[in-house]
């Protein structure tokens, strides 16, 4: 695209088993589960009753009572992992950050939470009585719009949706845009919050959740022969994006470099991957040659690795069809087995791991893969972390409608 590089200055992350990037990452390297069974609401009469939440978030701690209230937990996540990141990369300032700095936060569902809530409130009390700010606190944009706000974010501003690809998208739209020299920084990442009744109904009725209910901290098993469907989870991860000669000037610390993007769509199927990850395979390889790379280069896959039988399968027939007969060589893992799934946080999240994974030289595992199965027959690096130097690591997204991105992130070198 052009020669403009882009680095990763600061990353933000509330998860499932962490509150900061560090805590997370602690978790993840650990093999610790963030999956129980769900406290939101009374899961008695559904079919799954666990779920990946975030415990003990406080969102007073990054915005006033008032300001909470107004917003949908998944604009308060938002908040909490950009000021994390924000912090990290030293822009913390009192002066707005400008024209040139951009705000792009996806969401998958955005604000479902407040959204179910008051269906509830009309069919008991009536339309008088829903709330005024109903619109501002469920519309997507709105995560993204409450962090340009507090830090005076003036660049193009937007929320990316495209179900469980849409946090990858967002952070490769900002790349894209610093790349096109429309703008110097990006605040960019994913931030969902669905655990609530409606959303959990929901997605088992299309069969996409696990009923492992006995066995919370089990359930989600990546390509493993027993798995039986992914878990649902909430979070937010936001990374700091800059341009790298706009980072150097104002004194910041490269952390990686964000070197490749790639997107495509299956135009196969509303909820099935296409076959043999035909378009999963094809977001990779525009990735890595983007990036100006081969395959063989790649040292770390994070995978989408929901645990559903479908997705693991297709996605290591990705894979394979990339690398050929290297496919073998490549560590990959599924750190959806710790956090659960956080739809359209998920890209963000694990392209956070990607940094964090190259920053620490840590391949973090795929925990509960006890039984292979013969179809996923690839090193997805069980149960335990391996400690190597990682160059180049690349996260997939494969999202509902075939919606499919690629990141690549590689060491910064200067």
């Amino acid at each position: 695209m052009s020669d403009i590089r882009v680095v990763v200055t600061g990353i933000g992350i509330v998860s499932p088993i962490g509150l900061t990037a560090a805590s997370t990452w602690d978790a993840l390297v650990n093999g610790r589960s963030g999956v129980s069974l769900i406290t939101a609401f009374d899961p008695t009469d559904f079919e799954t009753q666990i779920a990946a939440e975030v415990g003990d978030f406080d969102p007073e701690k990054y915005m006033d009572r008032k300001e909470a209230r107004r917003a949908d937990r998944f604009s308060q996540l938002a908040l909490a992992a950009a000021i994390e990141a924000i912090a990290q990369a030293g822009l913390e300032q009192d002066e707005p950050l400008g024209n040139r700095t951009s705000s792009l936060i996806a969401s998958g569902v955005g604000g479902i939470i407040t959204l179910s809530g008051q269906f509830g409130v009309l069919h008991e009390k009536g339309p008088k009585r829903i709330s005024p700010f109903l619109i501002p606190a469920m519309l997507i944009d709105m995560a993204a719009a409450n962090v340009s706000m507090k830090f005076g974010a003036r660049g193009p501003s937007f929320a990316t949706v495209s179900a469980c690809a849409s946090g990858a998208d967002a952070i490769g739209s900002g790349y894209e845009l610093i790349k096109r020299g429309e703008i110097d920084i990006a605040i960019c990442g994913g931030t969902e919050a669905p655990i609530c009744p409606i959303a959990v109904a929901g997605f088992n009725s299309v069969g996409a959740l696990s009923k492992n209910n006995d066995n919370p901290q089990a359930a989600s098993r990546p390509f493993d022969a027993k798995r039986d469907g992914f878990i649902i989870g909430e979070g937010a991860s936001v990374l700091v994006i800059e341009e790298l000669g706009h980072a150097l000037a104002r004194g910041a610390t490269p952390l990686v470099e964000l070197v490749g993007y790639g997107a495509t769509s299956d135009a196969s199927h509303i909820t099935q991957p296409a076959p043999f990850g035909e378009g999963g395979a094809r977001a990779m390889s525009q990735a890595i040659a983007n990036a100006n790379l081969k395959p063989t280069d790649v040292n770390y896959i994070n995978a989408h690795g929901t645990s559903t039988a479908m997705n693991d399968k297709a996605e290591t027939d990705a894979i394979k069809g990339v690398f050929g007969n290297d496919a073998n060589k490549v560590a990959i893992s599924s750190t959806k087995s710790m956090t659960g799934h956080l739809l359209g946080a998920a890209g963000a999240i694990e392209s956070a791991i990607c940094t964090l994974s190259i920053m620490n030289g840590c391949i973090p595992p795929t925990i509960n893969l006890e039984n292979p199965d013969p179809e996923c027959n690839l090193d997805y690096t069980p149960n335990k972390a391996k400690y190597t130097q990682v160059s180049v690591a690349m996260t997939n997204s494969l999202g509902f409608g075939g919606h499919n991105a690629s990141l690549v992130f590689q060491r910064y070198d200067a």
